[in-house]
């Protein structure tokens, strides 16, 4: 990992305007609980906006509820996107909505509770040290991974140390998807362009990132789902050999 810009430690949580990015499905049982927690550690910027992306994907009516919610927090913003084909997509409506509106750092954090919002705080205050991005780790010291499958595990934990080991990469966690940038950071992420089309996108990130200013934190994370399919490892497969290669061909 390297070395923070001391002259960050400078900044002040008053002169930054916070993007927070969620895609939502069907969250009707936590989504207010949880859009609340999330705006509690939040406080103290020059301004905070929470883009909440929806597409087809949601049946239970929990765009419904946030729309109404929007009406109340003026922070809430509620992206309807029905031309996404998969997550990934929705990630990054929601990472271009941060970046249209001029968000100074952009916090990605999944909803239902797997992420926990009161360890929101610890990303700020490394980001004021001056790295450009913060990425969450459940496998650093002071990280869970909670309430999945063994198989679960092992494939994200696995899957960091092939990607460490073909990439150069040394996150401890290359997988997680609780994670901070700059705008400048994020930005240049985007114009590399995302090709996975599945959960391997946040390593894809993450080797974006390689010769950026990055640190980890540890987060503890409960898995709201059970196994990951064939299609998703496939997928995972397919986009780290392509960067392997594009490593050896001395284009990443």
């Amino acid at each position: 990992m390297n070395s923070p810009d001391p002259g960050g430690n400078n900044l002040r949580f008053s002169e930054i305007s916070l993007g927070i990015v969620c895609p939502m499905a069907n969250e009707q049982s936590t989504a207010l609980e949880f859009v609340n927690a999330v705006l509690q550690q939040c406080r103290g910027f020059k301004s905070v906006m929470f883009f909440i992306v929806f597409d087809n994907a949601c049946k239970d009516g929990t765009i419904d509820l946030l729309k109404e919610l929007q009406n109340k927090l003026p922070q809430l913003k509620v992206i309807w996107s029905p031309e996404n084909k998969c997550v990934v997509d929705a990630y990054i409506r929601g990472y271009r909505e941060a970046l249209n509106a001029d968000c100074n750092w952009i916090l990605e954090i999944d909803a239902s509770f797997s992420h926990q919002p009161s360890q929101i705080p610890q990303f700020f205050d490394k980001m004021a040290d001056g790295f450009d991005c913060v990425f969450g780790s459940r496998f650093c010291k002071g990280g869970k991974f909670e309430e999945a499958p063994l198989s679960r595990y092992f494939i994200s934990y696995a899957g960091s140390t092939l990607t460490n080991l073909l990439l150069g990469t040394k996150l401890k966690d290359m997988t997680s998807g609780f994670e901070m940038f700059t705008n400048t950071a994020l930005r240049k992420v985007l114009e590399k362009g995302i090709r996975s089309r599945g959960h391997f996108f946040q390593t894809e990130i993450k080797t974006y990132c390689r010769n950026m200013r990055i640190t980890e934190v540890p987060i503890h994370y409960r898995a709201p789902s059970q196994n990951v399919n064939s299609a998703v490892i496939l997928d995972a497969f397919s986009n780290l050999f392509r960067l392997f290669r594009m490593r050896l061909a001395g284009n990443l």
